[in-house]
């Protein structure tokens, strides 16, 4: 029987700041469990963080509590969370922390974790932290405490390994791109990079006042960017989520280019090139279309769990090199262990150039089937999910769509307190209609 973790999720500890376990006392005590399980002779942890005004209070109490562990922290202020992985390396740390909720609005965060080779930390890891959290928290003798140190150059580390990832023939000087940063990590990063690569930019929501991470913007709010793009003339639009993992495009008719499309584009250029190893892990949300635009491709395909750690593992299994999520969470292995919205834009961008063509144009490879994803906000997600009147309606769903070859999937998020319904067809109006006959009867069922 698999034991189930207490704090842990899919990504990291997260929730509403000020309810357990997103309280200071939580995370200073999380700070002072995580030096004690990995902590060595020479321990040195990385703390970063996103924009959100509980980060300063949180990132205070994490190194509170790796003092008392006697650890050392490195702190690395407002950064991308790949950048934390990619310094985890570099600098040769134990553990790598992100104070982040990704792309959930501000009154929400959470810590995850990087292991030293860029990865997310295994579930032992976890499970030997969830045990230690358990214990009394002592403090090592004043001689042995943690001391904090500033990391001054590591915005110049991360932009000079993105810009490395960027082919050095091709440059950005015939894109004019509207680049959205979400109020978010990427603020003061993304425009950089996109600027020295010789782009025309227009920048949006890069001004972050800790409160607007993610508000109507970045890639889970693309209207703005689209109308940007349209009354701009721009060649596309870039959006990033809150902490700089996740990536959406938008073409210059406006159209929204998701993550299963950028996934394609990438695997398309992986084998002009001839240097893409494997086939691709997707997960059970991706579109059908990927599949079918794969196999032509020659590629195989295989859908992990959802969730990008899971699509990480497979990865890691297969050795593969290229895998992701409709959301956008796309890792591109050989490069970085962990999804990075700036390199896959930069990839996505090297592939549309070494073709001469348009995203709009590039993006027709694909031919997505209509799926439509309703998120349903309830207090309890997997009690509603496995509530007997609720599955009795995806069955009957599933036999209407069976004949059509269309899927339905219901399952609680991950990552916030919803239940994410994504019915999938070959007819839209069929495919609407079913999505919302299910989302209205899980929205109103009730648990005990």
């Amino acid at each position: 029987m698999t034991k189930i973790l207490k704090y842990f999720g899919t990504d990291g500890i997260r929730g509403k700041v000020g309810t357990y376990p997103i309280t200071p006392e939580f995370v200073l005590k999380l700070g002072w469990a995580v030096g004690r399980v990995l902590a060595n002779g020479n321990s040195k942890v990385l703390i970063g963080k996103d924009t959100r005004i509980s980060g300063y209070m949180f990132e205070s109490a994490l190194e509170a509590g790796l003092s008392a562990a006697g650890v050392d922290i490195y702190l690395l202020g407002p950064i991308p969370t790949p950048a934390i992985a990619y310094l985890s390396c570099q600098l040769k740390a134990q553990v790598g922390i992100v104070i982040s909720a990704s792309h959930n609005p501000y009154f929400d965060n959470g810590v995850k974790f990087f292991s030293n080779d860029g990865t997310k930390l295994p579930d032992t890891v976890e499970y030997a932290i969830e045990a230690q959290l358990e214990q009394p928290l002592d403090t090592v003798d004043s001689a042995k405490l943690g001391k904090a140190h500033r990391v001054e150059d590591a915005r110049s580390r991360y932009i000079n390994f993105c810009q490395s990832t960027f082919p050095k023939r091709c440059g950005l000087t015939s894109f004019k791109i509207v680049l959205d940063c979400a109020n978010g990590a990427g603020y003061h990063i993304a425009p950089q990079i996109f600027s020295k690569l010789g782009a025309n930019l227009i920048v949006l929501n890069a001004e972050p006042d800790g409160l607007n991470i993610n508000m109507d913007c970045g890639s889970t709010h693309l209207g703005s960017l689209q109308k940007t793009v349209l009354s701009e003339k721009a060649d596309l639009g870039i959006a990033f989520d809150g902490d700089g993992d996740r990536v959406l495009m938008v073409d210059h008719c406006g159209e929204i280019v998701d993550g299963d499309e950028l996934i394609f584009l990438l695997a398309q250029y992986g084998v002009a090139q001839g240097n893409l190893r494997g086939g691709v892990v997707g997960t059970a949300m991706s579109n059908l279309g990927l599949e079918l635009a794969l196999g032509k491709l020659g590629l195989a395909f295989i859908r992990a769990p959802v969730g990008d750690r899971y699509v990480n593992e497979h990865l890691q299994a297969t050795g593969w090199q290229l895998g992701g999520e409709a959301s956008g969470h796309i890792i591109t292995r050989h490069i970085i262990k962990t999804g990075d919205g700036i390199i896959v834009a930069l990839q996505v961008l090297a592939a549309i150039l070494s073709t001469k063509r348009s995203l709009h144009e590039a993006k027709k490879g694909m031919q997505k089937f209509p799926q439509r994803l309703i998120n349903i906000p309830v207090k309890n997600p997997p009690a509603v999910t496995a509530l007997p009147t609720v599955q009795k309606a995806v069955a009957k769903a599933e036999k209407t769509l069976s004949n059509s070859g269309g899927r339905v999937l219901l399952r609680p998020s991950g990552t916030e307190t919803v239940v994410r319904v994504m019915v999938e067809g070959n007819n839209v109006q069929q495919v609407n209609h079913i999505a919302e006959t299910l989302a209205k009867i899980v929205s109103t069922a009730s648990v005990a």
